[in-house]
């Protein structure tokens, strides 16, 4: 297994235990830039806040699934795609299907992810 895959791996399944903020402090670079949809985010300090809000009004998480992964080791990018069931607090139940591409720097941080919806 390669480095960038190890990489992406872990973070995955510490996503998937529900590690989400330490995911993020371990993985995502300070210059990281995160996007989706309309919005971006620059800046760690700016996506950490907003991943804190997240999990703040996570009620309950009722199953995540990683459907497919890939790894361009040439380019640095990984891309996973995800199936997410969860309790959003003020929203309700969500069902979230996304695919999130990564680029990854030298030193095994994110310095870019965006998140397409599908399905």
């Amino acid at each position: 297994m390669s480095d960038l895959n190890a990489r992406d791996q872990e973070l995955n399944d510490m996503i998937l235990q529900g590690e989400i903020l330490e995911a993020f402090d371990k993985f995502y670079a300070d210059d990281v830039v995160m996007e989706e949809e309309d919005k971006r985010r620059e800046g760690k300090a700016a996506n950490r806040e907003y991943e804190e809000q997240f999990v703040g009004a996570l009620e309950e998480f009722h199953s995540a699934e990683i459907k497919a992964r890939g790894i361009d080791e040439d380019n640095n990018v990984t891309f996973s795609e995800w199936e997410n069931h969860m309790t959003l607090e003020g929203v309700g139940r969500v069902e979230q299907k996304q695919v999130a591409v990564r680029t990854w720097n030298d030193e095994g941080q994110i310095t870019h992810e965006k998140f397409y919806k599908i399905g």
